[in-house]
């Protein structure tokens, strides 16, 4: 009889340990949607290339320069690389990457370009505390590959928008929107990311060579 009753004791306990124990696995299946899938495979991270080759007879500038990183909307300012199937769609690539987010890339890419010119006494980021007598400030709003034509092979475009600001009166100087499209030499990611780097070469040449010619004084 004794055997009986420790048996159902056991029995009993177990059965309250599983109830007190399902909330928290209910719990964790509800987050296991929440965490990432380490199991998958890593994706390929992808960089672009500032520029190195200007207009002959770019002006000496003997002021200091901080470019700003650029705003971006919220689907821009990720390091995903993104497209659109349509004009009012926007997704990104499986599997690949930028090696930051794309605005940061684009203002190292922007200061790297400026040193590169050798036509500035100072360039960098504001966070270095450069006491700049300028600041470029720019909105990044196209940075994508568009896959609008038939044949699959998609045009990558890059639009940005610059606004030289004097300081410290804090004034607009000049301000202009610089853009640039290349179509891609196929479909293969790679050949994407070299269009991505060939239209984005364009608008960093061309926003560096803007800017060196605006202060008049």
């Amino acid at each position: 009889m004794m055997t009986v009753v420790m048996a159902m004791n056991i029995s009993r306990y177990r059965w309250l340990a599983w109830l007190c124990l399902l909330p928290l696995a209910l719990g964790m299946a509800g987050c296991e949607r929440l965490l990432p899938n380490l199991g998958g495979p890593a994706p390929n991270l992808y960089t672009l290339t500032p520029k190195n080759t200007f207009a002959a007879g770019l002006p000496r500038a003997q002021w200091q320069l901080v470019v700003e990183e650029p705003v971006a909307s919220g689907g821009l300012n990720v390091d995903r690389i993104a497209l659109r199937a349509t004009p009012t769609e926007l997704k990104y690539f499986a599997g690949a990457r930028w090696t930051e987010r794309a605005p940061r890339m684009v203002q190292t890419l922007l200061v790297e370009s400026f040193e590169n010119s050798g036509a500035i006494v100072a360039v960098g980021r504001k966070a270095i505390g450069l006491r700049s007598d300028y600041n470029l400030k720019t909105d990044l709003r196209e940075f994508q590959a568009e896959y609008f034509d038939p044949s699959g092979v998609p045009t990558v475009r890059v639009r940005l928008n610059a606004k030289l600001v004097k300081l410290p009166q804090r004034a607009i100087v000049a301000s202009k929107t610089i853009e640039a499209s290349t179509l891609a030499e196929g479909k293969n990611i790679r050949q994407v990311i070299r269009a991505f780097d060939k239209a984005l070469g364009k608008v960093l040449r061309h926003t560096v060579e803007w800017t060196l010619v605006q202060p008049k004084g």
